[in-house]
């Protein structure tokens, strides 16, 4: 029997999307501006899920290198047709709605495809499109319909529901201007469409509800993928809004069949902690649940907290780097190289406060976290530091006769500071649960930064988690740890990260 971990992929991976090829399972999610874009993720058994490549490894793919916060690579689909790949997805604020194939889903994946969607007036801004195929070979394309501010007002933008278009995928332009489809219960924001024909019948699996604490996951039926659909009676199928679950924002779901041929959902939510489960320091992470089928109507079980046992990475820079790490609107290897056993970066003028910092790093995957790099600071400046974007971030740094702690937050800054005239030093960065006081706790977890001097650990500073959550922060990324670069050449020598749920 499966073992159903939750949640299914750990740290910050939101809007999944899942195919099945025989008896494997292909699972790729959002990347927003960092870089690698999109990555795969398959597994054999549902339990056990490996990282097996990206779908943008090289530039110009995505738009990525110039967007926005927020912007960048929004909610892929991922399908399986006549022996190919597909994968559409939104570069938002990039280069628009995308297609891409691959004859296998680890890579490498096509340069990418402008999907060209165009009405009475113009073309159309879509999100979160799905790719669906008829029996007569019909290429059909259902998203959500968005048109957006000119100054990307995040409370003016326009929903014009779910759309749908049939496609030439030889030209990639649309074959009819778009209709409206079926756009849900009347809750905010119907986004994330899904079209699946299962026993001669179409259904259009949409979220609804907006991506936060409202969110949820309602479905229709049809006789044809372009509708007319009827909703469900048990619409939502699934939300935990107003319910005391330990995972919220469910929503922006995927069906499958999973081991056993038994229906499963994979969708995203969030992790809150503090006395009113208030702040979700990992952002959108991946789940799964059971789904069950009766009179024609599936229905989707509450998702369960079931955490997989404590993790621990420990790297020695002396093989290339594997694919979890990341940078922003940048490669890895554009900001970093490695020479002699050790990872090298380059300082630039640019500090995790700009759009583009020497920064290289890996998703925090567990609430409670330690990561420790040994940093030879005898030709720069650099540290090591968590990041949720440009406005929110943490770092302790070393160099230049001293060992500087820094928060910034949101247009906050503090810093602590110790001396420290040496030229290798280990750093510690430790996320952990707080401790429970006279009142509520109101806090998500505490940062403890630290560096070990003369064999002696100095702890410089603890800092409030809530600040490096995504209800603070408004992010729809999640929390990235990595070294950077501030001044000079920095090299890091070793990292050591180990985390768990459990505690």
């Amino acid at each position: 029997m499966t073992t159903l971990y939750n949640p299914l992929i750990n740290g910050f991976h939101p809007d999944p999307s899942i195919v099945r090829v025989g008896d494997e399972w292909f699972l790729a999610t959002s990347t927003f501006e960092y870089l690698p874009g999109i990555p795969i993720h398959r597994s054999t058994d549902f339990e056990t899920w490996e990282l097996i490549g990206h779908v943008a490894t090289r530039p110009g793919q995505l738009g990525a290198a110039e967007v926005p916060t927020g912007g960048g690579a929004w909610a892929p689909t991922i399908r399986h047709h006549d022996g190919l790949f597909h994968l559409v997805i939104t570069d938002a604020m990039g280069r628009g709605m995308l297609h891409f194939t691959a004859e296998d889903a680890a890579g490498p994946w096509s340069d990418g495809d402008l999907l060209l969607v165009e009405d009475g007036s113009g073309t159309i801004s879509g999100i979160d499109p799905d790719i669906a195929w008829d029996a007569d070979g019909n290429v059909y394309i259902t998203f959500s319909g968005l048109l957006l501010s000119g100054d990307l007002d995040p409370n003016a933008p326009m929903h014009l529901g779910i759309q749908q278009v049939k496609v030439d995928l030889t030209t990639h332009r649309a074959l009819e201007e778009p209709r409206s489809l079926w756009s849900g219960t009347g809750l905010m924001f119907p986004e994330a469409p899904h079209v699946y024909e299962i026993d001669d019948a179409w259904y259009l699996m949409i979220a609804e509800g907006g991506t936060e604490r409202g969110h949820s996951i309602s479905i229709a039926r049809g006789s044809s993928p372009e509708g007319p659909f009827e909703g469900a009676p048990g619409n939502p199928l699934v939300s935990a809004r107003s319910t005391p679950r330990p995972i919220q924002n469910t929503g922006h779901g995927d069906l499958v069949v999973g081991p056993g041929d038994e229906w499963l959902c994979v969708l995203l939510g969030v992790r809150p902690r503090s006395g009113t489960r208030a702040f979700s320091a990992l952002g959108r992470e991946t789940f799964a649940t059971p789904v069950t089928w009766s009179d024609g109507w599936p229905a989707i079980a509450p998702v369960e907290l079931n955490p997989r046992p404590g993790t621990g990475v420990d790297i020695a820079f002396d093989a290339p780097l594997d694919a979890e790490w990341v940078a922003v609107r940048a490669f890895p290897t554009e900001v970093s190289s490695l020479t002699d056993g050790r990872l090298v970066l380059t300082a630039d003028g640019s500090t995790l406060s700009d759009a583009k910092p020497v920064f290289v790093g890996r998703r925090q995957e567990h609430l409670t976290n330690e990561v420790t790099v040994r940093l030879d600071v005898s030709e720069g400046v650099g540290g090591l530091g968590v990041r949720y974007d440009e406005a929110f971030h943490i770092e302790i740094e070393a160099g230049g006769g001293s060992i500087t702690s820094r928060a910034s937050l949101g247009g906050l800054h503090q810093e602590w500071t110790h001396p420290f005239s040496g030229d290798v030093v280990d750093l510690h960065l430790a996320s952990r649960k707080p401790v429970g006081g006279t009142g509520i706790v109101s806090t998500s977890d505490v940062f403890h930064l630290a560096a070990t001097i003369d064999g002696e650990r100095i702890e410089l500073a603890q800092i409030d988690g809530r600040f490096l959550s995504s209800e603070v922060t408004e992010s729809f990324t999640g929390r990235v740890i990595g070294v950077y670069a501030l001044d000079g050449v920095v090299a890091v020598a070793g990292w050591v990260a180990e985390g768990d749920d459990s505690v």
